[in-house]
């Protein structure tokens, strides 16, 4: 079987990697890809969805599967289906868990997810009248996907000024940035769990942790990620099954239910 993976990260490598040992896969394509994953796939200068689906029916390609995140928020998954091509990737309303923070804080409001105390703004105004509500510091966060940067940590109400005014005003991040959402701030480790679910059954992954500020003891801005490690020694078997009860489950059935299934 032929296999198109598509992205360009370290994800990607290691989704090519895996899939490279598998005696049932014949051949690993990878768009667009990097120099490192040469090592065990074919990379393809792919840009748009219209070309990723000719590529597809062009080659024979028994399933795609997508990994970065902005290709299923813009509809890679739904555009494939589409022609019938087998995908493991979300469409586009279900990757809106991923693609729009907003979009996530009020669905687990609403299915009773454990999440911290936030409110979504749209004016640097709007954003200082609900920080005064709440203690330093603060958590300021561009609404849609900035590959992992569009987070500030703010230790007083200037700093997260100045943060609301980075993304609203300077459009720091594009559309990204067309809405904020401020959450109280939560001290503790921070860890990754991931499953593969086709919509109501689920297989767990090895949890991860990455090394997400810039600086030594978890000081500076937030980067795309320095690095990550698994599995996370804070999840333990214990806490593993109160993510599986408390967020896994209510997450899939609830997505279910709002008619936004989830695959992927």
């Amino acid at each position: 079987m032929k296999v198109l993976v598509v992205g360009g990260g370290g994800r990607e490598h290691a989704i090519a990697w895996k899939l490279s040992q598998s005696p049932k896969v014949s051949k690993i394509y990878v768009a667009p890809g990097n120099d490192g994953i040469l090592s065990v796939a074919d990379c393809i200068p792919l840009e748009t969805h219209q070309q990723i689906v000719d590529f597809v029916k062009a080659n024979q390609i028994g399933f795609v599967l997508i990994g970065q995140e902005v290709y299923l928020v813009n509809g890679l998954a739904d555009q494939l289906r589409a022609e019938n091509i087998l995908v493991i990737g979300p469409s586009a309303k279900a990757a809106q868990l991923e693609g729009s923070k907003s979009f996530a804080k009020h669905f687990m409001s609403r299915h009773k997810i454990p999440t911290s105390a936030s409110k979504t703004c749209h004016s640097v105004e709007e954003g200082m009248e609900f920080l005064q509500m709440l203690q330093a510091p603060y958590v300021v966060k561009a609404d849609g996907l900035a590959s992992g940067k569009g987070v500030f940590i703010c230790e007083d109400l200037a700093q997260a000024r100045h943060g609301l005014e980075y993304i609203l005003q300077q459009s720091a991040f594009g559309s990204a940035g067309n809405q904020v959402v401020i959450e109280e701030f939560l001290e503790g480790e921070e860890a990754s769990y991931f499953i593969l679910t086709d919509g109501t059954n689920f297989i767990s992954f090895p949890s991860a942790q990455d090394h997400k500020r810039i600086k030594e003891l978890d000081q500076g801005l937030n980067t795309g990620g320095m690095g990550a490690y698994s599995p996370a020694p804070v999840i333990t078997k214990k806490v593993e099954q109160r993510v599986i009860e408390r967020i896994v489950k209510p997450t899939i059935a609830g997505m279910k239910n709002e008619g936004h299934e989830y695959q992927g």
